[in-house]
């Protein structure tokens, strides 16, 4: 009988990733994803419930996710659950659940190019892209 470990998950980055090395040099970046539902209670409360989900990315797509995301970006993620076991320095037995990612898509757009509103300002009488041209300035 065939299995199925896949979940995806829209939410917003919750914390800058942090990104780190294996011994043997992979890059692993891990961050945290916030999702949201609103919901109205019988009594016609409106409620909103928040989930957090810790994800972690390996080698190429980790050093995207370092270089591109920040805290606050909305963000796809697609992957499988995997449950981890451990001891904690107190003694107590630790589990957590994670999201390993497979695929990671940036939501919000940045912008190419400033907008007209935002371009550095210029000397008064000049146009962006018109500089005086001095004759030593020219190649021949």
């Amino acid at each position: 009988m065939a299995s199925l470990n896949k979940v995806m998950l829209i939410g917003n980055v919750g914390t800058d990733p942090e990104m780190r090395f294996t011994p043997s040099g992979n890059p692993v970046t891990s961050f945290r994803l916030a999702t949201s539902r609103v919901y109205t209670t019988s009594d016609g409360e409106r409620k909103q419930e928040t989930e957090w989900f810790t994800i972690v990315a390996w080698k190429k797509l980790a050093e995207n996710c370092n270089q591109f995301l920040t805290k606050g970006q909305r963000v796809y993620v697609e992957g499988n659950l995997r449950t981890r076991n451990w001891e904690g320095r107190d003694g107590q037995k630790r589990t957590s659940v994670e999201v390993i990612a497979n695929r990671v898509l940036f939501l919000d757009r940045q912008p190419a190019a400033p907008l007209p509103s935002e371009e550095v300002p210029t000397e008064p009488g000049t146009e962006p892209g018109e500089e005086e041209i001095e004759p030593e300035d020219l190649p021949f």
